[in-house]
């Protein structure tokens, strides 16, 4: 049987599109929304869906804007056990969503699986354990913090994404912020290292767990 190139083309562009929305189911995402959260939750993942097919042939520094303002906005900074009844719980985007409620590793973990599935680069995001100073109730305090950062080039400077500050900055800029390690689902680097130290998730469990979890609500 014969197959016209333009057959074989359609075919192929049909592939490539299952390809670029297979890393995010969001029909399963918006049905498990509904049956554990109801219709504002239901909402709020279709709403990310348009914002995600929107945003497919955006720059890439438009993709960081929004993705940053859509979590800062939807989710209310709330501490794990005022939650979860735990000291740290690493939440699902969709647990996150739900309860419209999150901590700081709950919305650099949401950036960073809906930016790549935007197309923005695995080696280009990593989830950032930092020391950050601020002053509360008059006192100067020091607490552990996540951000998401993002690298344009491997060597490059990176642009902070954070839920305490709402806009997009230079590392440099932020002062009150120090370093300690940080990961993506390939790496852990330690510090200001270039260079991975170790496979992120045989290393930190809750990482490995929710990225699981991620995966059965139809996260890839």
């Amino acid at each position: 049987m014969r197959i016209s190139l333009v057959a074989v083309g359609m075919m192929m562009l049909m592939c490539f599109g299952y390809l670029l929305a297979a890393d995010t189911d969001f029909n399963k995402l918006a049905t498990i929304a509904k049956q554990r959260y109801g219709d504002e939750a239901y909402q709020d993942i279709r709403q990310l869906e348009q914002l995600i097919a929107g945003l497919k042939s955006a720059s890439e520094a438009e993709k960081l804007t929004q993705i940053n303002l859509f979590f800062n906005q939807k989710l209310m900074f709330t501490d794990d056990v005022n939650i979860w009844g735990k000291t740290d719980y690493w939440a699902t985007p969709l647990e996150a969503l739900g309860i419209q409620a999150g901590d700081c590793e709950d919305y650099s973990i949401a950036k960073y699986m809906f930016l790549k599935s935007l197309g923005v680069a695995n080696e280009k995001l990593r989830l950032t354990y930092v020391k950050a100073k601020y002053v509360y109730q008059g006192q100067l305090t020091v607490r552990a913090h996540m951000v998401l950062s993002y690298y344009s080039t491997p060597n490059a400077e990176p642009l902070i994404l954070d839920n305490l500050v709402p806009s997009i900055s230079p590392a440099s800029s932020r002062k009150d912020l120090s370093p300690i390690f940080s990961f993506n689902d390939q790496g852990l680097w330690v510090g200001n290292s270039a260079k991975p130290k170790s496979d992120s998730q045989s290393h930190l469990s809750r990482w490995r767990d929710v990225l699981n979890r991620m995966r059965a609500d139809g996260i890839e």
